[in-house]
């Protein structure tokens, strides 16, 4: 670990930040940010609102969501029975709908322990569960690459940079809107690159995504009482329905934005709110996808620890302090950025992204 590292490190874990004068963004706009902007003026004020906050806001509103997911699942697969087309076509958007919510709602809150609590145990438990079974990926690649690397070195090229998102070889048509739908086939394949070489390991994750696939499968076959074409089928199109806007989502978040050198990048507080972006709410995607990867991604990059409805929660503080001191605060609807990587595919997601060089810190 560098002293850049060490640096980061410390802002981050006694909550102090650091000054700055001035920085220089992408497109060369000089924005003044002036000298009391800190992470731990910031963090004072969260942890004011986290400790008023009850038990109820800090972990039960998500809890309840992973309840009602398990509902609509189970009752999805009971709809679609129905030999009518709409009740049939309801039960499949649930089901659907439900699995966006375990896979990267509810996953994403366990990979972060923010889901059950305090407990570890149960957070590994839902993480395994969502991540891998459901989602047919891998509990401990997933920490690695969003944990270790995506968040602390959000946007520094070669560590969190969100490069493993681009795929220059595919033309935008075929990148934003039929490739995603291949996820359910990479993901297992992907998930083997992301593991240590220990034979117990790819032997679960071997048997999770089997057990995952099987349960789906077994549901659609015995419960929905579907032919085992249409089984196979609807599999695909369940586990494919939100791959779409997830990868999109993903890429809105950070590619485009600025972009750092490990060694030269600024403190936390000033990284993470010129690299990253906020979506506007949206209703489907807001509780599918979780408001930590929607529109409080911002909040979620500064305080990772906290659950979905916590980030919502202290949101209009966030932005009212980072707006008072000049610091941008990101934020986009679906269809504009959707129009932005679309027409600008070529300098987006298959040039190298250019290096934002900072002024003025200490």
């Amino acid at each position: 670990m560098d002293v850049n590292d060490l640096n980061h490190k410390a802002e981050t874990d006694t909550m102090v930040g650091n000054g700055s004068s001035s920085l220089e963004i992408a497109n060369g706009e000089l924005l003044s940010t002036g000298s009391k902007a800190s992470f731990a003026a910031l963090n004072a004020l969260v942890k004011e609102i986290v400790a008023k906050s009850t038990w109820w806001e800090l972990y039960g509103v998500d809890l309840s969501f992973l309840c009602l997911s398990f509902v609509l699942f189970f009752f999805g697969f009971y709809l679609m029975q129905s030999t009518l087309k709409l009740i049939f076509i309801s039960g499949f958007l649930m089901t659907a709908y439900a699995h966006a919510m375990f896979t990267v709602k509810l996953g994403h809150s366990a990979v972060h322990n923010s889901l059950a609590g305090r407990s570890r145990t149960l957070n590994w438990f839902l993480n395994v569960l969502f991540v891998e079974i459901f989602g047919g990926f891998t509990a401990e690649g997933a920490e690695e690459a969003h944990i270790k690397l995506h968040h602390p070195y959000t946007n520094v090229i070669g560590l969190g940079d969100s490069s493993s998102w681009r795929a220059p070889f595919l033309d935008r048509y075929m990148y934003l809107f039929i490739a995603p739908n291949a996820l359910m086939f990479v993901y297992p394949l992907v998930s083997q690159t992301l593991i240590p070489n220990k034979w117990q390991l790819r032997v679960r994750l071997l048997a999770s995504h089997l057990f995952g696939f099987l349960l789906y499968f077994s549901l659609l076959r015995y419960v929905s009482c579907l032919s085992v074409p249409a089984s196979l089928l609807c599999v695909w199109l369940i586990r494919g329905l939100f791959s779409v806007p997830y990868i999109h989502v993903n890429i809105f978040q950070h590619i485009g934005l600025p972009m750092y050198e490990k060694n030269a990048r600024p403190p936390r507080l000033h990284q993470m709110t010129t690299g990253v972006l906020n979506l506007a709410r949206n209703p489907i995607l807001d509780y599918s996808f979780g408001h930590s990867l929607i529109s409080c991604h911002v909040e979620h990059h500064l305080f990772p620890q906290l659950s979905d409805n916590m980030c919502l929660k202290i949101k209009p503080v966030v932005r009212q302090y980072v707006k008072s001191y000049g610091l941008p605060y990101k934020e986009g609807t679906y269809k504009e950025l959707l129009t932005k990587f679309y027409n600008e595919y070529e300098d987006l997601m298959v040039k190298a992204p250019p290096i934002t060089k900072f002024v003025g810190f200490q």
